[in-house]
């Protein structure tokens, strides 16, 4: 079933100088607009795909009377915020065990110092 923000297989069946026509799974077919093809500047729809090509693409609108608004671009910008999520999730982490690290090293170093005043 074809919904909002679904990422989906297709194949290009149809190539216009406004976009692409692809065939999903199901059956249905959707426009990919030429806007939502690259972030790059699109001239010419097939510079970039040919009838047949497969595709994923994501659905980012369905109208009232069926049309299906298709994008190949926020795929990728989907996979995109999703390695910068795991890289930032990394990056956190570091920061947390050398935290970590620090507090314990600080924490027994003051153990010590009490210890210390302790045995006077």
């Amino acid at each position: 079933m074809v919904e909002v923000g679904n990422i989906v297989e297709g194949k290009v069946v149809g190539i216009t100088k406004f976009g692409a026509f692809v065939e999903l799974e199901d059956g249905k077919k959707g426009l990919v607009h030429i806007s939502e093809i690259s972030n790059h500047f699109v001239k010419d729809v097939s510079e970039y795909l040919k009838v047949n090509d497969q595709v994923r693409v994501k659905v980012i609108g369905i109208a009232p009377d069926g049309k299906i608004d298709l994008s190949i671009k926020k795929v990728n910008e989907d996979r995109d915020y999703e390695a910068k999520l795991e890289k930032s999730k990394a990056v956190f982490e570091q920061k947390m065990n050398r935290f970590l690290k620090q507090s314990q090293e600080k924490l027994t170093d003051l153990k010590r110092y009490n210890d210390s005043k302790r045995k006077r």
